[in-house]
This record gives C-alpha cells, structure tokens and sequence, in this order.
C-alpha cells in the first residue's frame, strides 16, 4: 500500500505530463503559472524529482511528509459553469515564505530549474506575501544596475524604478514556495495574458495579504504552498468554452473523493441520491453553510451537463441555483 506521499507524488507525476492540466504557485495577487501546450516539447524532464521544463517555463515540486491535499470545487462566475482544483498545503508554520518588504538581492540563483539559469541573479520582489517569495532573475548588466538601485525600498515606493524595468525587460520571474517553485521565462505581455506560462503580480490584491481566493476552503491553520488544475470539462487551459467532457468531470471526482472536505463530499452525495430517488426539491433541506450550498449548487450544474433538458434536474435547479447567485431565501 502506498504512503500518502507517494500517492500524491504518482499524482503530481501523472498530471505533470498531461498537457492538459496546469499548475500554478502563487499568493492572491502575485502568482506563476505552468502552462504546456499539446504539441509542445519537454527540454527537462525528471520524474524523480518532479520536475519539468520548456522553452517557455519550467515547475518543480519538493514534497515533503507534512504536506496535506486538498481537493475542492468552486462556483464559476459564468452561469451553470464551475470549476476545481487541487491544492497542496502546509500548516502556517511550515509554509511561511520570507515575507520581505523590499527588494532584494538574493545572489546566483542556485537552486533553479535548468543548469544554465544558476549564475543568474536572483532578487526577492518584496511583496510580502506569506506562502511565496515572488522573485526575478537576470544576468542583464543594465537590468542587474536597475534591480540593485532598487533594492532595500519597497517596489511601490514613488520613484523605484524596479517595477518599470521588470515590465519593459521581462526577466524570468521565479514563484518560490515551500512545496515547489515555478518559472516563468516567456516574456510579459502588456495588452494580455498570454498563453503558456506566465505570472500576475496585482497590488491591490497584495494589501488585503490573503494567500488564496475565499472560495477555495483551505482549514485555517493551514496555507496553500502548490496548485493542481486538472482539465476543465467546459474549458481549455487558455479559458475557451469546449463541449462538454464527461472525462474529465469523472477524472477530477477520484481524486475529491480521495482529498475532498468529508462535508462537502458528504452534501454531493446527499444530492445525488435525492435526484436518484425522484426527491421534489421542496422537501430537501437546504444546506446551512456555504460549503453545503456550493456543493448543491455545483452539483446541480453538473447534473445538467451530464443529463440535460432533464425535467427534474431543471426544476432542482430552478429551485436552489439562481441566474444571479443566490440560493432562494438568502439574503442580498
């Protein structure tokens, strides 16, 4: 029988060479991603070490024993739509990052992804956050003067020139957790998100200091160090509506079962065999919390995918998930 670590790290192993899946490492507001594309080639792959690389971005996972799975699924802004992921946690003491507050030279970067990339530069950004240390690298002589001239200042001070360079220069932007890091080393696309792997760094999410979106129920004591995100049924990795695939609505369900919150997994199936039975939605007890209530809700959106123009699923739905969001009874 497998430990929990080698579970998760034939998991991670798996997903890691399923183009379709992405990963990301990042806190709310400053994040890097880990795109592939079908048809596009690894230039590093180490299944030992989980860790993989293209042209465009590399991602490299460091599991250790305390690390804890959390699978969870999200209402989508976009009606009858939903979305989910896996995140990989640590208790806080564990998965506290640096926490600096002002630019930083790190020194040659040592520990990165690719052989080449380790007599680079690395600066700490300073942003602060409390799960990731959110870093550039370069061995630019002009953009090495730039970063230095900024460093021991905050990067939102009035006058440091650091941020500006980093748009103009896109230097490798590097998302360092407890679990893992990504790299990011395709250039910073100023009108758009571009595809593949890229980052976001949003001041204005950084001052509230979450480290995750409140949809996303990760227990308090505890901080997301790595992100899974398994094929959407309804999207492709670059957030485009495809028809709707079955597989990958049962491929994620293996592994909420597996990882999913007991109360949530708990009110999915509670719906489930209610709709089984041909229950009226007026004699089901609506959930008390907001996890319940997000369970019921995505539940019914699946439902409808999966048995659509279904009398009974239409009036469940009409009945607990809202165009506008709310469950019926729920205060504006």
């Amino acid at each position: 029988m497998m430990t929990q670590v080698s579970d998760i790290q034939a998991v991670l192993d798996r997903h890691l060479h399923e183009h379709s899946s992405s990963f990301s490492i990042g806190s709310f507001g400053a994040i890097a991603e880990f795109h592939r594309d079908s048809d596009e080639p690894l230039t590093l792959d180490d299944p030992e070490r989980l860790m993989i690389a293209t042209a465009r971005g590399a991602l490299r996972v460091d599991l250790n024993d305390a690390v804890v799975p959390l699978a969870y699924e999200t209402l989508s802004g976009r009606a009858g739509r939903w979305q989910h992921g896996v995140v990989f946690c640590l208790d806080k003491a564990s998965a506290l990052s640096s926490q600096r507050t002002a630019v930083t030279e790190l020194g040659p970067d040592l520990d990165a992804v690719r052989p080449q990339d380790r007599d680079a530069v690395l600066f700490d950004m300073g942003l602060g956050a409390r799960n990731v240390d959110f870093c550039v690298r370069t061995q630019d002589p002009a953009l090495l003067a730039v970063l230095r001239q900024g460093c021991g200042r905050s990067i939102f001070e009035g006058g440091n020139p650091v941020m500006s360079a980093i748009v103009e220069e896109s230097p490798h932007r590097i998302s360092i957790s407890k679990l893992g890091r990504a790299e990011v080393y395709q250039a910073i696309d100023k009108i758009k998100t571009p595809e593949g792997p890229h980052t976001h760094v949003l001041p204005k999410f950084l001052k509230n200091g979450r480290t995750h979106s409140a949809n996303i129920p990760v227990p308090r004591h505890m901080l997301p160090c790595l992100s899974l995100h398994p094929a959407n049924p309804l999207y492709d990795g670059n957030g485009r509506p495809r028809p709707f695939d079955l597989d990958s609505v049962t491929a994620f369900r293996s592994l909420l079962d597996r990882w999913g919150l007991a109360a949530y997994r708990g009110e999915k199936e509670r719906v489930e065999e209610a709709l089984a039975r041909g229950t009226e939605p007026g004699s089901y007890r609506s959930p008390e919390t907001r996890l319940g209530r997000t369970a019921l809700r995505v539940t019914l959106r699946q439902a409808r995918q999966i048995d659509g123009g279904n009398p009974a699923v239409e009036s469940w739905s009409r009945s607990f998930d809202t165009p506008k969001g709310r469950m019926p009874g729920t205060p504006k």
